[in-house]
């Protein structure tokens, strides 16, 4: 049986939980630890070898942790660097799980990333982990990731992560790189037999450069490549900063542009903390709306500017501010503050034309 679209689960999720975005976030993403062995050359992070010491402390972290709870409970994403490389990872984890989260991780494919680490990830309390793949050959992963044998040690995490019957959840990159790659990338996750691909759309943002970003033109046949194949493949299909897939999944179903299909974007529904407690819209849009040490993440979430702007689509500008699909798409707000330095300008990566013309 085909699974359904993730774009369409997504929705079907927030119905569920009766969301309002302007009140609470659908996802948290927390950076614990910038420190990461890979070198990967879209790091948005910049990753560096060893840890910063300004990040917050482990009872910072609990307390953090009680704040996300207290937004409605959304999905909780321990990301990094690679997360890893903290000792107080497993305890953060518990406390999280016991806080009512459920909590996923996204570490880095290095030697840290044994049966006994993911094990204890999964005692601790993970719902998940998902592990990076941007190449089907040790040859583009390990160029991509900046480290070789990265990409053996992704097979091997994936084995494991099978041994331990925890959800797997693969992410990729699409970037020029890649890009003719994407079928032999797509058949791996399917081999591995992963619950989620997340394919992302690089926003050239920390180590992303901007002529490492696909075309337009290349980003939609990318994009109606994966409506295909979500259509015919047991594989569940997301993207991320790519909000232009739910146009192009309404498009293909007939549905109206007026369907209720929200989603998440930079922003609206999604909140990330950095290591030192910065807040952002997104971890590709470095623009602070507050520091959690100082002010309570409810308050700047539902309050500072920065947030409510984005919220506001009214006030977007360029197509994306006429564009008929505004309400489901609304563009990467990460990318148009990238490429242009104005976080509410068109999205580069879109090459759809709206029917509305302004003379």
């Amino acid at each position: 049986m085909m699974r359904m679209n993730q774009a369409i689960i997504d929705v079907e999720r927030m119905r569920k939980w009766k969301r309002d975005f302007s009140i609470n976030p659908f996802i948290v993403i927390w950076e614990v630890t910038r420190a990461c062995q890979l070198h990967c050359m879209h790091c948005r992070a910049e990753a560096q070898r060893h840890r910063d010491t300004r990040e917050l402390r482990t009872e910072e972290g609990y307390r953090l942790i009680d704040q996300i709870a207290g937004m409605d409970h959304p999905l909780f994403v321990i990301t990094g660097g690679d997360p890893l490389e903290r000792e107080d990872l497993y305890d953060l984890i518990a406390y999280a799980k016991k806080q009512g989260l459920e909590v996923a991780m996204t570490p880095s494919a290095t030697p840290r990333v044994t049966y006994d680490a993911l094990l204890k990830g999964k005692e601790a309390g993970l719902a998940r982990i998902a592990f990076s793949l941007d190449g089907s050959t040790p040859e583009i992963h390990d160029h991509f990731r900046g480290t070789r044998g990265s990409f053996d040690l992704t097979m091997k995490a994936l084995s494991i992560l099978k041994q331990l019957q925890m959800p797997i959840q693969v992410n990729t990159a699409v970037s020029t790189y890649n890009l003719a790659d994407l079928p032999k990338i797509a058949d791996l996750v399917e081999k591995h037999e992963a619950v989620l691909w997340s394919v992302f759309f690089l926003v050239p943002t920390g180590r992303g450069r901007e002529q490492d970003m696909v075309s337009p033109e290349q980003a939609e046949e990318v994009m109606e490549w994966l409506y295909e194949k979500s259509q015919s493949s047991r594989l569940t299909i997301k993207t991320t900063e790519a909000p232009h897939y739910r146009r192009v999944v309404l498009q293909h179903q007939g549905k109206p542009v007026s369907a209720n299909m929200p989603g998440v974007s930079d922003g609206n529904g999604f909140v990330f903390i950095s290591h030192i407690g910065e807040v952002y819209p997104s971890g590709f849009l470095p623009v602070s709306a507050g520091q959690i040490r100082t002010t309570p993440l409810a308050e700047i979430y539902r309050e500072s500017p920065l947030f409510q702007s984005l919220r506001n689509q009214s006030n977007l500008q360029g197509k994306c501010g006429i564009c008929e699909y505004r309400s489901v798409c609304g563009g990467s707000r990460a990318r148009a503050y990238a490429v242009s330095g104005d976080y509410l300008a068109s999205d580069p990566a879109c090459a759809y034309q709206p029917r509305v013309v302004v003379s």
